[in-house]
């Protein structure tokens, strides 16, 4: 069916969507789980904007080899719109500004959600440069929510192997991070 999509079929695009829609909902769900209670973005809008920017920006001259290559196409999408997201808000225009407080919750040092995702986009951009694998399966477990057993299948590599990636590219990305905010 992927490769129908690459040949142009738009039937095979509205074949697809219900197929992978459910997965990519599931994804969605999971990694909306994980961001403060009163966001904006609900999972199925995130998988539909995820849609619509996979079907918008693929180019002919790379067609999705596998069902691996989409999913990680999908995740690149979501980690694209969460980050859009977050410099939306960020914003001083949207109130960026400013941040909404839970006094219960209080905690002066501790960096907004919207920011720890653009820090993690940020270091995670300087990963991609060094080692495009890692980086992928950063973008399929925190992006796109997917579990160590789940990325090694979609990648195609063993569970070890992606549990060995996720280890170092957590430690990679801390001390990117580290880096980054350190003052000048």
């Amino acid at each position: 069916m992927l490769q129908s999509i690459d040949q142009g079929d738009p039937r095979a695009a509205e074949q697809l969507l219900p197929l992978v829609y459910g997965e990519l909902r599931r994804l969605a769900q999971v990694r909306m789980a994980k961001l403060p209670p009163g966001q904006t973005l609900q999972p199925t809008a995130l998988v539909h904007e995820a849609w619509l920017r996979i079907q918008s920006s693929k180019a002919p001259a790379k067609p999705w080899n596998n069902r691996w290559h989409f999913f990680a196409a999908a995740a690149e999408s979501m980690r694209r719109i969460l980050v859009d997201q977050a410099r939306r808000k960020a914003r001083v225009k949207h109130g960026g500004d400013r941040d909404r407080i839970d006094i219960e919750e209080l905690n002066l040092a501790a960096p907004s959600d919207d920011e720890k995702i653009l820090e993690i986009h940020d270091a995670l951009t300087q990963l991609e440069q060094e080692n495009e694998t890692i980086a992928a399966v950063v973008k399929l477990k925190f992006f796109a929510g997917l579990t160590s057993a789940e990325t090694a299948s979609l990648m195609d590599i063993s569970e070890k192997t992606v549990q060995r990636h996720w280890s170092f590219a957590k430690t990679w990305l801390f001390q990117a991070i580290r880096a980054n905010s350190a003052p000048a």
